[in-house]
């Protein structure tokens, strides 16, 4: 078996990550707690678009990225995180303390 990053899920919520390799006989994981691979489990977080104008923050699923916190429904996880802000500039340029000569 190899190591591997584990969420461990209790009441619904991630509440660690574990380094692993799966097997019960070297670490016994909390009882009633569900253990999944980080690599492998889908969860819904914040991404920014910038397909729209303005740029937008939108929930989409990704692979491998499940942390501390997040929500389990069966399936998926979910951030906990609130919706960042959008970027003030939307990636242009900013100037500061410019003189004209």
């Amino acid at each position: 078996m190899t190591n591997q990053n584990y969420l461990i899920i209790e009441s619904n919520v991630v509440t660690n990550i574990v380094v692993w390799d799966g097997n019960i006989n070297t670490w016994q994981p909390p009882s009633n707690s569900i253990q999944l691979t980080q690599d492998n489990t889908p969860a819904i977080v914040w991404e920014l678009d910038k397909t729209v104008t303005p740029y937008a923050y939108k929930l989409v699923e990704q692979i491998g990225v499940g942390a501390i916190g997040f929500t389990w429904d069966g399936t998926v996880l979910t951030t906990n995180e609130p919706q960042p802000i959008v970027p003030i500039a939307n990636d242009q340029p900013s100037t500061f303390g410019t003189t004209t000569i």
